[in-house]
């Protein structure tokens, strides 16, 4: 059975190939570069099930094979959930990591540390093309540092200290990081549904 996961990102498409390999060895993962190339929906819903869902089926339909799709944000305390699907255009550049967490730290600034509260959230999507869908999420909680620390991951990685530990997300291995982000739950319960 080989299935779509709606992504370019390599790192995405290899923590999923490997969580597959123990749920589900007789699926084939391609990401999108293995496909013939189709125009990509725009992320418009209001919550991390309706974008995941919305690249899923678009995944579908313009390979016929069954697509898997996540979306994931941010989601602190403080700011009511906010960033949330907003993540990665909080300060209004798409995907501009820096101005992102910038933003951020100024937003909290005035805060005590028990009040940094925040939570990384995923959904991740599977729509067959027989039309059955499911949706699974995962979340990271833990809370915003007060400046950023390490090098690896992406996003808010390195503002983000996952609960239980002293370190960033960006200081942890990508293994390390796997076994209890967001990503990682959604895409292990997925498997189960496969």
């Amino acid at each position: 059975m080989k299935i779509l996961l709606a992504t370019r990102n390599a790192g995405k498409i290899d923590e999923l190939r490997q969580i597959l390999a123990e749920a589900a060895p007789s699926v084939e993962l391609v990401g999108l570069d293995a496909v013939d190339d189709f125009p990509e929906t725009a992320e418009t819903e209001l919550t991390f099930a309706g974008n995941a869902l919305l690249k899923a089926r678009d995944g579908v339909e313009h390979t016929g094979l069954a697509t898997i799709a996540d979306d994931s944000g941010l989601a602190v305390d403080a700011l009511n959930g906010m960033p949330g699907v907003l993540s990665a255009r909080w300060a209004g550049r798409a995907k501009d990591d820096e101005s992102n967490n910038a933003l951020l730290l100024d937003q909290l600034a005035d805060l005590d540390d028990e009040r940094r509260g925040a939570k990384f959230v995923c959904a991740a999507a599977l729509v067959r093309p027989d039309g059955r869908e499911v949706v699974v999420h995962g979340e990271m909680p833990g809370r915003i540092a007060r400046e950023p620390r390490g090098r690896g991951g992406f996003g808010y990685d390195p503002l983000f200290v996952p609960d239980g530990l002293d370190v960033t997300s960006a200081e942890l291995s990508p293994d390390q990081k796997n076994a209890i982000s967001h990503r990682g739950k959604a895409f292990r319960e997925l498997a189960t549904r496969i």
